[in-house]
């Protein structure tokens, strides 16, 4: 007997789907598992025999042969046995012997590793196979119970959540299931089954935001403050560079609370990420906050940006949409900096493998924070006590490529004795008040942009800039002096526009003027001019 039942497999952030074919006939017991599948998989067959057997059912010993199609894709993972265990209880004519039955089987998608109890237990993936789902054309998906609320997000599929096999298998062989009453209450249901259905719901953009580090907090640094928020208006790339304990860290914690909302698209594409890599927050369903990643200086250039013998996202795929804080950067191998280039430049992270290519999503904002010396008192010389080649040496971890690659450097210095004392925060912008017009800014880019698959200034072509950035003769002349004393290159060159163009939003002028150029060409200096 020959049975079909559909599962998914994870591939990049995306899935694709698998057909679970089972053939049960006559002959010697075996047990075959065929169609590229990893080792996760091949120990499924004693997984599935053990739970279907607590389940209460004894199969007859036959020659059985498991093919995961199409064979030609990697199959990883445990999401498997529960689409295993049901192709093969149909193969046996256990399940699926009604009509309404059958048809639930071929309209639905399955997925979950099952224990040995036969409870289902959840996996990682489970967004990407719910979107693979609907696109695939099928009408309900089955899934772990802990994952229910993850899969419910998608809107246009019936989606359930079961807890046990033994469920399962009796909900398909019940009266309600025979008589296809699909409309079957809820609480019944969960009840007497163990399955839910999820109740579809709407997606809102986290508006109204918990802010914990607000730049009111912050003693002075008004410059290094308005960097901040044009960095954020356009998602410009920013490096802070200052003494230890003038406040960088401080002032890079702030910047996503004034970040503008997920749109749903967005939310989606980050909830993909987090959900492959086993990240996504328990009893949630789309991730609607902007991440926040902070990974540590020994990091590996692997972890940074993804890979592995089964490719996964790294640190700058898990920030994408968001912010990617590297404290202490020159501190990180210079391996790992270097690994940046790609990332920061293309908005993605490519990484090809034997058994295929994997793309993963990496649009993020990076904010970076440094020493400007091993001491970190330069270039007060009465502090100071590195020699040049020290200071060189350091700041020479910092490649020219990757400095490139960052819009804005601020130099941030110690605040004074009074910014410090001072009680009155009146006087201070809040989070809030400068979070309304990054938000304002980012508007005006969106509608800019509508029609051409951007969001925000950073994302700008050469072609765009021309169309969007044209500059007058003064202008012109400004940008021309600065290109020939600042030795700009012609990505800088480009960079400096973006920004100006940034900054213009925030005044809501529709062109750039002189002011706007000369406070981007502010931001344009090397490190400490010895770049």
């Amino acid at each position: 007997m020959l049975s079909k039942i559909s599962s998914a497999a994870i591939s990049g952030i995306d899935a694709n789907i698998i057909e679970v074919e089972t053939n049960v006939e006559t002959g010697f017991p075996d047990f075959e598992l065929v169609g590229l599948v990893s080792v996760s998989i091949k120990e499924a067959r004693e997984r599935v025999q053990v739970a279907i057997r607590n389940s209460g059912i004894s199969l007859k010993p036959m020659r059985i042969t498991i093919n995961l199609s199409p064979a030609d894709i990697k199959k990883n993972g445990t999401g498997f046995d529960l689409p295993i265990a049901l192709s093969l209880l149909s193969a046996y004519q256990l399940i699926g012997i009604t009509p309404y039955s059958q048809n639930f089987l071929k309209t639905t998608l399955f997925t979950g590793e099952l224990s040995l109890s036969g409870k289902i237990n959840r996996i990682n993936g489970i967004l990407p196979i719910a979107c693979a789902a609907l696109e695939g054309g099928f009408k309900n998906i089955v899934v772990p119970m802990e994952n229910l609320r993850e899969a419910s997000c998608v809107s246009g599929l019936t989606v359930y959540g079961a807890e046990t096999l033994n469920g399962l298998i009796a909900y398909f062989n019940s009266e309600k299931a025979s008589t296809g009453n699909e409309e079957i209450d809820n609480n019944l249901l969960e009840q007497k089954y163990g399955i839910k259905r999820a109740i579809p719901e709407e997606y809102c953009a986290d508006g109204e935001i918990s802010i914990l580090h607000d730049f009111s907090e912050v003693a002075g640094q008004s410059a290094v403050k308005r960097a901040a928020e044009v960095a954020a208006a356009g998602m410009h790339n920013i490096l802070l560079s200052g003494a230890p304990g003038s406040g960088k860290t401080m002032i890079a914690r702030c910047i996503p609370y004034i970040l503008p909302p997920l749109s749903f698209k967005e939310s989606l594409e980050v909830s993909k990420i987090y959900s492959v890599c086993g990240e996504f927050p328990d009893n949630s369903s789309l991730i609607t906050k902007r991440p926040f990643r902070n990974p540590h200086h020994t990091i590996t250039a692997t972890a940074l940006t993804g890979g592995g013998t089964n490719p996964i996202p790294g640190e700058v795929s898990l920030a994408d949409k968001g912010i990617l804080f590297l404290d202490e950067f020159p501190e990180f191998s210079k391996q790992s900096i270097e690994t940046l280039r790609v990332p920061l430049e293309e908005r993605h992270v490519c990484i090809n493998r034997l058994n295929g290519s994997f793309t993963f999503p990496a649009d993020f904002m990076l904010v970076a924070a440094m020493n400007p010396c091993p001491c970190g008192n330069y270039p007060d010389r009465n502090l100071c006590k590195c020699s040049d080649h020290e200071i060189m040496r350091y700041q020479n971890k910092i490649s020219r490529p990757i400095l490139d690659r960052i819009d804005i450097y601020i130099r941030v210095s110690n605040p004074q004795f009074s910014e410090l004392t001072d009680k009155n925060k009146k006087g201070r912008e809040t989070t809030a008040q400068i979070r309304k017009r990054v938000i304002a800014a980012r508007k005006i880019q969106l509608e800019r942009f509508k029609n051409d698959g951007i969001t925000c200034n950073s994302a700008m072509t050469v072609s765009m800039l021309d169309k969007y950035c044209p500059l007058g003769k003064t202008e012109q002349e400004i940008v021309k002096t600065a290109f020939e004393n600042l030795k700009l290159t012609a990505r800088s060159y480009h960079r400096l526009i973006k920004v100006s163009r940034t900054i213009a939003d925030l005044d809501a002028s529709e062109n750039i003027k002189a002011e706007h150029i000369y406070e981007a060409i502010s931001y344009h200096s090397t490190i400490d001019g010895n770049k």
